[in-house]
């Protein structure tokens, strides 16, 4: 397994380590598209790196969370294989028994049921009740539970719940600085330096929008796409439109906002 590109932004990749270190669940906060699924990718990596690779690739498990997630989906279930019943683990399940990551991503979609069973694994406890098979299962020593969550753009109804979010070591994150994210475009993208810097100037311009009411931004992995786009033959200015433009909203009047902005920086 190759290590997932990460490019350090702050302190989050010692301090994740020292919360590792004490098996402290972590908590990820910051808006879509800035690199958490990416950094928990890189961080796993790291973690295991001296372990061959077929380990390595096992170590992470991510649950994608939805409305419709419920308990069973994390936990396990009965299926039937033939004439027998087998009970089947649930990613989390899985990733307790093995000691592996399990990382739930937004976590706030998730039914707030769903939410409760994780209290067991993030304290002292480390344990997760089975109760269709009556098994408590003792998390492995180097399981580890991390969440994420986007708490600038979450509605009242889907905010995450004190009594859960108090049971976390939160890492804050948000989008790099326009050196920063140039230097990211380019790598992840393959474009040169000067077409990186303008999608790097594009992300910064789109985001200043939210003072004038357009809440999401641009995430750095749209400005990525565009690169993309580019190296692949599109010109500059429609890949820009078809992967940041037409993609960060349905609103026409953010939309001719942001295709200003693109005009600016690609007149």
């Amino acid at each position: 397994m190759e290590e997932p590109y990460y490019l350090p932004l702050a302190d989050e990749v010692a301090e994740f380590e020292a919360a590792y270190a004490s098996r402290l669940p972590v908590l990820l906060k910051g808006p879509t598209g800035c690199g958490k699924t990416r950094f928990v990718e890189h961080m796993t990596w790291r973690l295991y790196q001296l372990a061959a690779a077929e380990e390595i690739d096992g170590r992470l498990i991510t649950v994608s969370c939805h409305e419709d997630l419920t308990g069973t989906d994390l936990v396990g279930r009965y299926l039937l294989k033939g004439d027998e019943t087998v009970w089947q683990d649930g990613p989390l399940t899985r990733a307790v028994r093995a000691g592996s990551i399990c990382y739930l991503d937004e976590i706030v979609e998730a039914r707030k049921d769903t939410t409760v069973l994780i209290h067991s694994l993030t304290d002292h406890r480390r344990v997760l009740p089975i109760d269709k098979t009556g098994e408590l299962v003792r998390a492995h020593d180097d399981f580890l539970l991390v969440i994420s969550y986007n708490p600038g753009y979450q509605s009242l109804l889907k905010d995450l719940k004190a009594s859960t979010r108090q049971r976390f070591v939160s890492l804050t994150f948000d989008y790099p600085t326009e050196e920063q994210e140039a230097e990211i475009i380019a790598h992840e993208s393959g474009v040169g330096e000067e077409t990186a810097a303008r999608l790097a100037i594009i992300g910064v311009k789109v985001r200043n929008l939210r003072e004038h009411g357009f809440r999401e931004g641009v995430s750095t992995r749209l400005l990525i796409y565009a690169g993309e786009l580019m190296e692949r033959g599109i010109a500059p200015r429609r890949a820009a439109d078809l992967a940041i433009v037409q993609a960060v909203s349905d609103d026409a009047t953010v939309q001719d906002a942001v295709a200003g902005i693109v005009d600016v920086v690609w007149p």
